[in-house]
């Protein structure tokens, strides 16, 4: 079997254009590969989400959303590995393994492996470098009008009528063959 495809475009180039802002990771460094912690357990990774901060976001922000999204995924739609909805304001650093569970208010929709918290990176031994969009969302209402039922698709839907503004940390996995 061959995993011989075109490399997917960049996911947010694709929606309309908004103002950035600053995210960091004391975990993450922009286009670098991440250690094996943050994968998924299926290639002996901890399923442990990054560190994230962020800053530097409109002031009219009422509200965040945090996913991670590889585009490189051998699918027609990708692979959603984190989607945390309807953080308050008031919270601008998520603390490693922060992705277990619902926090600061906020709640997960289901990941792409079905669990309602942060899956890690599992690319397909020997496929090329996957690249990890891990987005934060400036929110203009206090919470997304959706249920931690809806659909990775629904959330981004959503979305993209209420960003103010969005920060991207790339970060690149992969499984050696």
């Amino acid at each position: 079997m061959s995993l011989d495809r075109p490399i997917a475009p960049d996911p947010y180039e694709l929606l309309p254009a908004v103002p950035t802002f600053t995210l960091t990771s004391s975990d993450l460094d922009e286009g670098q590969p991440f250690d094996a912690a943050f994968a998924h357990g299926s290639v002996g990774g901890q399923d442990l989400s990054p560190q994230l901060a962020w800053s530097g976001f409109p002031s009219e922000t009422r509200s965040f959303v945090v996913n991670c999204f590889d585009p490189d995924a051998p699918t027609p739609s990708g692979f959603w590995h984190w989607n945390l909805v309807n953080l308050p304001v008031s919270v601008t650093e998520l603390a490693r393994g922060a992705g277990a569970e619902d926090v600061h208010g906020g709640f997960h929709v289901r990941s792409d492996y079905g669990t309602r918290a942060y899956g890690g990176a599992a690319p397909p031994a020997g496929d090329r470098p996957h690249r990890y969009y891990f987005a934060v969302h400036a929110v203009d209402v206090d919470a997304l009008d959706v249920t931690p039922d809806v659909s990775n698709a629904v959330v981004g839907f959503n979305l993209t009528f209420h960003t103010l503004a969005r920060a991207i940390l790339v970060a690149t996995y992969q499984v050696k063959a």
